[in-house]
């Protein structure tokens, strides 16, 4: 007669500790198989040599590690999530399945569908709150309707947070001996799963109080390592959403705080409005007519623009998978609005490119700098790319470092003037938008 068990399905919460739907999963009775799956679906659409895919692989083999200490193993499987489910439900008596929240669209379809397949067969799917401090529609307007704005969102957000009392703590690393005992099924290599390992490697966080204490004086400026590198982290969950807050609290430093609710901000938009993933917030913005230039496309996606912030930017993100903030949004705004290429396209390319892609973020941003989304800039204001290399790395410390032969003949020349571009931005927003 088999066991009677219960599985936990980890996604975007890759840890042992403080883990809300790991927690509960350990106090519901039965013992727990930790279970992860390298779905096709996602792993499809990525380059062989995807540093993400490493890096969760990297994570998994760490779990397992502290696992089998207490004589338990991952259950790290391929196959679709329905394929592997009814795999599951052949193999072990399944008295329930517990996983965190997932807000993405295609994540929604995925669980709904896991969802059905258990209802079938009486086993409750349950899921929690994990990666975020508030979900879906917990800060809101006062009839229900959600924020689309920032500062607005920020403001409920903190004073809900604050008569909410302290953050709650989910220990779920005191609970470990509640997992299966055994279990063991192999743990795929990354090279069983189709991948190779990449030379990009995710750089730890820094949450050091010297780093945060300093956020905003430091965090504009790309020459500088003022920023964190949570991102990767947070979009898989190898730190958890109330540590990185804390931290935040116990510097006093709003700045932090505030990057943290634009996280969530984000996040509450593609849940209300998940067509803004492919689709225009603002629908008249997909009326513009994009030139969508390949060649310029090229130019801009191998650092080769003539505009040197632009280009060290771009060269930075192809070299190590990251690109500083403050110069992602110029970059952006150049692709959209100077170039006048869809933003679908570059946010197709940060996508395929940042380790730490998170598609609401993603998708908010590139929708800001095109002027079509959310609290949008609006379109008339153009990035200066050479006004704003002056303002935010005078010396060019950051752009001798990614483009080395910056001032030399082998530079290219500008591939568009800045005050045409901008005129014809200008003129081509006001066609599509009346």
């Amino acid at each position: 007669m088999q066991q009677p068990v219960s599985i936990f399905w980890f996604r975007r919460d890759l840890r042992l500790e403080d883990n809300h739907g790991l927690l509960r999963a350990l106090s519901a009775g039965f013992p727990v198989i930790p279970l992860f799956i390298f779905d096709p679906e996602i792993l499809g659409e990525l380059p062989r040599t995807d540093a993400r895919v490493g890096f969760i692989h990297q994570q998994l083999q760490e779990m397992d590690r502290v696992l089998k200490q207490s004589g338990c193993a991952m259950q790290v499987r391929q196959g679709t999530p329905l394929e592997v489910f009814r795999d599951m439900l052949a193999e072990y008596e399944v008295k329930a399945v517990f996983t965190n929240r997932d807000y993405e669209p295609y994540a929604r379809e995925r669980d709904g569908e896991i969802e059905s397949l258990l209802r079938h067969s009486g086993i409750p799917f349950h899921t929690f709150k994990d990666q975020v401090i508030f979900e879906m529609g917990e800060i809101s307007k006062e009839k229900g309707d959600p924020y689309v704005v920032y500062t607005p969102y920020m403001k409920k957000w903190k004073a809900v947070f604050r008569t909410a009392g302290p953050i709650q703590a989910f220990p779920s690393e005191d609970r470990l001996s509640g997992f299966f005992k055994g279990g063991e099924q192999g743990f795929p290599s990354l090279q069983e799963i189709g991948f190779t390992p990449s030379p990009l490697k995710v750089p730890a966080y820094n949450l050091s109080g010297t780093l945060v204490e300093n956020y905003e004086r430091t965090r504009n400026i790309p020459a500088v390592e003022g920023t964190s590198r949570l991102g990767p982290h947070l979009r898989f969950g190898t730190i958890s959403i109330r540590k990185a807050l804390k931290k935040a609290l116990e510097a006093k430093n709003e700045t932090f705080w505030n990057e943290l609710i634009w996280r969530e901000f984000f996040m509450q938009i593609l849940w209300h409005f998940p067509h803004t993933a492919r689709e225009a917030f603002k629908k008249p913005y997909d009326r513009i007519a994009w030139r969508n230039r390949e060649e310029d496309f090229e130019l801009w996606k191998n650092g080769q623009t003539g505009y040197a912030l632009v280009d060290a930017g771009m060269r930075q993100l192809n070299q190590t998978g990251y690109m500083h903030n403050r110069v992602r949004m110029l970059t952006a705004s150049f692709l959209c609005k100077h170039l006048l290429i869809d933003w679908r396209w570059g946010e197709a390319y940060f996508a395929e490119k940042l380790l730490d892609y998170e598609m609401s973020s993603n998708v908010g941003n590139w929708q800001w700098a095109a002027g079509s989304g959310v609290d949008a800039a609006p379109y008339f204001r153009i990035f200066n790319p050479i006004t704003q290399a002056e303002k935010f790395d005078p010396r060019h410390q950051y752009i001798r470092q990614w483009v080395p032969e910056y001032g030399s003949p082998d530079y290219p020349p500008k591939m568009v003037e800045h005050t045409s571009a901008r005129n014809r931005c200008l003129e081509t927003y006001k066609a599509a938008l009346g």
